[in-house]
């Protein structure tokens, strides 16, 4: 099936590896043109062999990687100029850079509360403002948020990042009203909501586990039925970027301000 995302250029922060990288491949697979940055060089261009050994039949040249932190105004500014440069244009911004803080509310410092929300809001209103400009030249230009279901399902382990995480979901929402009339044909809004899904943070618990009987599927399987997540297990990471891959894409035209959750079943939100 076609997403409409043929000869379309796309951009996936923190694309260097899981959902990112994972969206990535899914864009190319579909004739997009992608550029996709993080902050460790050689982490994106472990990425890029990875690509490109994926996809002998895509052409280099439909491919970019970028240092930038999306935390850097100059950094991200500049990331979009190369895209721009190299591509002519933008029609799809995918925000997924980010990362969770473990911590209880005795535990977290006032500098964490403050870490997570410029994560959290700056991490995404950085790209946005770059990339804005020329979103507006797209007659199919979207914006996709990765956020949490701690946005919904606040955990009190990471109540700084749940906070941050809610926070994040009413600024989508409000963009998305705000950009719906702006540019050629509006610039839809949407956002993925993710539960737990398998992550190399997964992996490494998953070495360091005292009982060493059991397998990868039955360790996860474990860690499911522990939370109570109904279908069994952690979801993937390219599970997590089909959704992207829809929202961003014209096969979702009339869809702005919207969710999807994507966390098996563990979501009973109404």
């Amino acid at each position: 099936m076609s997403f409409g995302v043929e000869n379309r250029v796309a951009i996936v922060t923190g694309g260097s590896s899981g959902i990112g990288l994972e969206t990535v491949k899914l864009l190319l697979q579909g004739g997009a043109k992608v550029a996709w940055c993080g902050r460790n060089q050689a982490r994106l261009e472990a990425s890029l062999a990875e690509v490109k050994a994926a996809f002998p039949e895509v052409s280099s040249s439909d491919m970019l990687i970028v240092v930038a932190d999306v935390l850097d105004r100059h950094s991200v500014e500049m990331m979009i100029t190369k895209v721009v440069d190299h591509f002519g244009g933008i029609d799809f911004l995918i925000n997924n850079a980010g990362q969770g803080k473990v911590a209880t509310f005795e535990e977290t410092q006032d500098e964490d509360w403050l870490g997570e929300v410029t994560l959290k809001y700056f991490g995404v209103l950085n790209p946005i403002k770059a990339a804005l400009p020329y979103l507006e030249q797209s007659d199919v230009a979207s914006i996709t948020n990765v956020n949490s279901l701690l946005a919904l399902k606040p955990e009190r382990h990471m109540i700084a990042t749940s906070a941050a995480r809610a926070g994040l979901l009413n600024l989508s929402k409000t963009l998305a009203q705000e950009f719906a009339q702006r540019g050629v044909k509006g610039i839809r809004v949407n956002s993925i909501l993710i539960g737990m899904v398998e992550s190399g943070q997964w992996r490494r618990r998953y070495e360091d586990r005292s009982d060493r009987s059991k397998s990868w599927e039955e360790w996860i399987a474990g860690i499911a039925q522990e939370r109570g997540i109904p279908m069994g297990r952690l979801g993937k990471a390219e599970e997590a970027a089909r959704a992207l891959l829809f929202l961003a894409s014209p096969m979702s035209s009339y869809t702005t301000g919207s969710v999807i959750d994507v966390s098996g079943g563990f979501s009973r939100e109404i």
